[in-house]
């Protein structure tokens, strides 16, 4: 079919509105916020995943985001559960190094298989520091971090998939 991909799309829609650390919001808004507000974001969050989940041309699609409260799930297109959800520590190799934390990600899955662990660590030393975030102006940054092991993974696992897929074709 004419404009149609032939390999894959991850993508990280925005989960601001979306994850379950925020539905707080939708019951007593921040300051300087309205319900509406915060209301409409999860609708424009909620539209924006399922466009990015609905893609029909596209054969292998992955999509990240955190754990989700029930107003998203209600409103997302087609909504599934995720078909994996992953800790970094799972892709880390050095108890000091930046993937040794605990952030549970979730991935929805088209065509692609589910990352399998590449790590050496059982979670026993893992951090918190994305959930224990002291609150202020750079919060949202440390709480939106992606992880480079988790991320070499997608790459190397869901690449090779990718391929092996365009070469059978």
């Amino acid at each position: 079919m004419q404009g149609d991909w032939d390999l894959m799309a991850v993508m990280h829609p925005p989960c601001t509105r979306l994850c379950n650390s925020g539905v707080r919001w939708l019951s007593k808004p921040p300051a300087g916020r309205s319900l509406h507000d915060m209301w409409a974001e999860l609708d424009e969050g909620a539209a924006l995943f399922s466009a990015v989940w609905n893609v029909a041309h596209i054969p292998c699609v992955a999509v990240e985001n955190p754990v989700m409260h029930k107003h998203a799930k209600e409103r997302i297109q087609d909504y599934r559960p995720p078909a994996q959800t992953v800790q970094p520590w799972q892709f880390a190799t050095d108890p000091n190094g930046p993937d040794n934390e605990r952030k549970r990600t979730c991935f929805w899955l088209r065509s692609l298989p589910p990352l399998t662990a590449t790590g050496s660590l059982d979670g026993s030393t893992s951090r918190d520091t994305v959930h224990k975030a002291s609150p202020g102006a750079e919060r949202w940054k440390l709480r939106s971090k992606f992880f480079p092991g988790i991320a070499s993974a997608m790459a190397d696992q869901w690449g090779s998939h990718a391929s092996r897929r365009e070469q059978a074709a």
